[in-house]
């Protein structure tokens, strides 16, 4: 009884996934309001049917998809003991770019240039957010310095994730994400340092 439980969760799962991708997908190609519900199912390779039985329209999958962002944004903030990682902070802004790192071609359409929805934003101002009430649970400084530092590091950062995305992505991943933290955390004297040294 508990295997056959299992198995329509898993397949549950699957396809959602599948539906979220294939949406994601959708965006790179087209304005949000032109795709329909059969666009995605055809993206999936599935129907119309078993797309019905997860969501009633295009907009709550989005909602899911903006949720489930959020869901593992939270989740990567809360394991940081940020008191700490202030002094290295390193650590907050590894735990984001893993994030994006370990689903690189679902976050590649979500940020693609050709989407015109706004979810990158809403990406740059969660972070902003969290990242903002953690800091000044713990430094005592003026908040607009926390919002400009904020703003600065994580737009900079969508921003150059977004252009890798949408470039031939020759370069690894991994040399893209080093480069954003150490101009994040040293500045550009650090990046010409490093790229000096």
């Amino acid at each position: 009884m508990t295997a056959e439980r299992r198995t329509p969760d898993r397949r549950i799962i699957k396809t959602k996934r599948a539906i979220k991708n294939a949406f994601a997908k959708l965006l790179s190609q087209k304005d949000i309001n032109n795709i329909t519900i059969s666009d995605i199912a055809a993206e999936a390779d599935i129907n119309r049917k078993t797309f019905y039985n997860y969501y009633a329209g295009v907009h709550e999958v989005i909602d899911e998809i903006e949720n489930d962002i959020i869901r593992r944004f939270d989740d990567a903030l809360t394991e940081i003991d940020f008191k700490n990682s202030l002094n290295s902070p390193y650590l907050i802004f590894e735990k984001l770019t893993n994030i994006i790192n370990a689903d690189m071609d679902f976050f590649g359409y979500l940020l693609s240039m050709n989407s015109n929805v706004s979810l990158s934003s809403k990406i740059t101002d969660l972070l902003t957010g969290k990242v903002k009430l953690l800091i000044l649970r713990y430094v005592e400084t003026e908040e607009t310095r926390v919002d400009i530092m904020l703003e600065f590091m994580i737009s900079g950062m969508v921003a150059v994730y977004k252009r890798w995305f949408n470039s031939d992505r020759s370069e690894p991943v991994e040399e893209i994400s080093s480069q954003i933290k150490t101009l994040a955390l040293q500045g550009l004297n650090g990046f010409l340092d490093m790229e000096i040294g």
